[in-house]
């Protein structure tokens, strides 16, 4: 149950509803690599999955500790898993909360400028982002690729990379997002392998703090 609490709290309301995908976009989707993780709603088995491991992790040798043996979490689970690219250039950039930074990559990616009300420093609001991508038309190239990358933020904000926050995404990604043919070379799959091991020892140290302190 304590660990149960532990999700939660790191797996916010931002899953509650299923995320929507327009099937013109499919083949646009493919292309970047993100295709098997665009369902939202499969996802949630991940979180029941973590919650079970949780109570397994060894954080003194960084394995699970199993009736089978010890095992640990590797990039080719990763792959295999979410379908991600563990190979190619690092997933990585300056982190900038500057109003220009937020609003030229929103316009370079999504074609759109926020409103002040629809961000707040690197964070944008999730309802603003949805809507970006199921307003686009999807009837030229170009819009299919806009749309394609909102829903590859919507992804990284709500399934890959989830935080507390239940309203609003980091725009750290962005600039990655910016040259749709590129999107594919990332290796997306090294840093959520390194949040999935670092998510357990967290989980792991918080059960064991709140068993301690009951």
């Amino acid at each position: 149950m304590v660990g149960l609490r532990a999700i939660r709290n790191l797996l916010p309301r931002k899953l509650d509803s299923p995320d929507t995908f327009n099937e013109v976009a499919a083949e646009a989707l493919a292309l970047t690599g993100f295709q098997h993780v665009s369902r939202v709603g499969e996802m949630r088995g991940h979180a029941a999955l973590l919650s079970a491991l949780v109570e397994r992790w060894r954080p003194e040798t960084h394995t699970f500790h199993l009736p089978v043996g010890e095992v640990t979490v590797t990039l080719e689970d990763v792959s295999y898993i979410l379908g991600l690219p563990i190979n190619g250039e690092a997933v990585t950039g300056r982190s900038d909360s500057s109003h220009q930074f937020l609003v030229e990559n929103c316009i370079a990616c999504f074609g759109r400028e926020p409103s002040p009300e629809d961000h707040v420093l690197e964070k944008v609001n999730l309802a603003w982002v949805r809507r970006c991508r199921d307003t686009e038309p999807c009837d030229t190239q170009e819009s299919v690729e806009r749309y394609v990358r909102v829903h590859i933020l919507c992804v990284l904000g709500t399934v890959v990379f989830p935080d507390k926050s239940t309203t609003s995404l980091n725009s750290k990604f962005l600039p990655l997002l910016r040259d749709f043919h590129r999107i594919s070379e990332y290796s997306w799959g090294q840093p959520v392998w390194r949040t999935y091991t670092a998510r357990c020892v967290v989980l792991h140290d918080t059960t064991v703090k709140r068993w301690t302190a009951h």
